[in-house]
């Protein structure tokens, strides 16, 4: 689990990738991330995840490369005076018990501080995001970890959350639980009855209320997955006991002593710890942390207000990001005033326009005209129309197909269109004719709103 973040507050181990911390001015970088999937809900932000989303016995294979090589983030050392972020990672439960070959990263937490503001903001990154992993295909951020080991990860990470990253940490179950047993457990506040269940122990049942729990059971609450919201409720907790353990240290004053400490608990835990962090940069973080008043800590996970549900090419169910409600989160967590860089630019006509999308209108509607009508009037507002044309076979629903990643086309199609959810599809083929294809069904004929030329 990657709960081992809250030693980066405390002075055990963590991670330097470090690079220079330069933010990105633009929109984030790479292929949206929302090609090579078709629907599973047709649900909106905020809409309630159905229980039987998250499925068992995934397949781990990793996805096909590509040609292109795997950018790397460029190692230099973090200055002590500018912001720093932390990847921390745990690995996947399944691969860690079968301990054959690279795991794949069970849960993701993006740390943040900012050393001159004394802020700093947890970010919680879903393993089932599909994502355009760099120099190979899309798949889940989860197999980062499993095809190119950290560094690949922090690459990914950085990619789709628009952040430069400067530290990793990959950190076991055991190094965990005997970090947690140190402190003398955890105190937390469970806010209802929640079956638990310990590696090695049979499960157990947290009754709703404030307790001190052991390392073990603070490992099972946290790794729990099978309340009202899955993975993002999981997340939610991890969160819950980053701040109870951070909470722990400086409510009892245990800092001074964990630093006195440090080179044996480093010795003790590094088994389960894989850090390039060097320890004395793990007492600097330590340190500024324990400086981070409780108000200027914010936290955030990408949950259903983020995600859209979908099927990956190979029938895993994977989540959708919405790139622009994102980059809003980040802001909130990541800035310490105003944003870290621009939204992409303009409105949905504008971002349209400037994603040049090759648009093919096809009519399959009763009315013969209403193809020519709308591909005039998206030229007008600056679509690239490549093709007009009849689409062979009557369609009662207007329809749009992404070929290659274009979600400002869709957005602003599908708002102009009143395009249903379930009518939406992506069908990645990069070597299709057209970016996108539009199908006007009876729907839109019955309904034409174009102004009249």
């Amino acid at each position: 689990m990657a709960l081992l973040i809250a030693m980066i507050f405390v002075g055990g181990t963590s991670y330097a990738v470090t690079r220079e911390l330069v933010y990105f001015r633009a929109a984030l970088p790479g292929a949206p991330s929302v090609i090579g999937f078709t629907p599973l809900f047709p649900t909106e932000p905020g809409a309630e995840v159905p229980s039987t989303i998250f499925e068992p016995g995934e397949s781990i294979q990793p996805p096909t490369s590509l040609t292109m090589p795997t950018p790397q983030p460029t190692l230099m050392p973090w200055d002590g005076k500018e912001r720093v972020t932390v990847l921390v990672m745990g690995v996947d439960y399944r691969d860690w018990l079968a301990g054959e070959g690279a795991a794949r990263s069970d849960t993701m937490v993006l740390l943040t501080m900012d050393p001159i503001a004394k802020t700093a903001g947890l970010l919680s990154v879903p393993r089932d995001l599909w994502v355009a992993i760099p120099g190979y295909a899309h798949a889940k951020i989860n197999t980062a970890h499993a095809i190119g080991g950290p560094t690949l990860a922090v690459r990914t990470v950085e990619l789709v959350i628009g952040v430069p990253i400067h530290y990793y940490a990959v950190v076991d179950f055991g190094a965990f639980v005997r970090f947690v047993d140190e402190l003398g457990g955890v105190k937390l506040d469970i806010p209802y009855e929640i079956k638990v269940d310990p590696i090695g122990d049979e499960n157990k049942i947290l009754k709703p209320g404030v307790q001190t729990l052991p390392g073990d059971l603070a490992l099972a609450y946290a790794r729990n997955r099978s309340t009202g919201e899955g993975d993002f409720d999981r997340a939610r907790r991890q969160q819950q006991v980053i701040m109870g353990i951070r909470d722990r240290i400086i409510d009892f004053e245990m800092l001074p002593t964990l630093i006195e400490k440090a080179p044996m608990l480093y010795q003790e835990l590094v088994s389960g710890v894989n850090t390039n962090m060097q320890l004395d940069e793990a007492i600097r973080l330590a340190v500024l942390a324990a400086q981070v008043p409780d108000e200027n800590i914010r936290q955030g996970v990408i949950d259903t207000r983020y995600v859209a549900f979908g099927w990956s090419p190979d029938k895993l169910s994977v989540l959708v990001p919405y790139p622009d409600k994102i980059r809003v989160l980040r802001d909130e967590i990541f800035a310490t005033s105003g944003s870290l860089g621009p939204l992409a630019p303009g409105n949905e006509q504008e971002r349209m326009s400037l994603e040049g999308a090759s648009i093919s209108v096809q009519n399959g509607s009763g009315d013969p005209g209403i193809a020519g009508r709308t591909a005039s009037f998206l030229t007008s507002q600056g679509a690239a129309i490549a093709e007009v044309r009849e689409a062979g076979e009557g369609h009662a629903n207007t329809t749009v197909i992404d070929h290659v990643g274009r979600p400002y086309t869709v957005q602003y199609l599908v708002s102009l269109l009143g395009i249903e959810g379930r009518h939406i599809s992506y069908q990645y083929d990069p070597t299709f004719t057209f970016d996108v294809e539009v199908i006007l069904g009876d729907d839109w004929a019955a309904n034409d709103n174009l102004p009249t030329p």
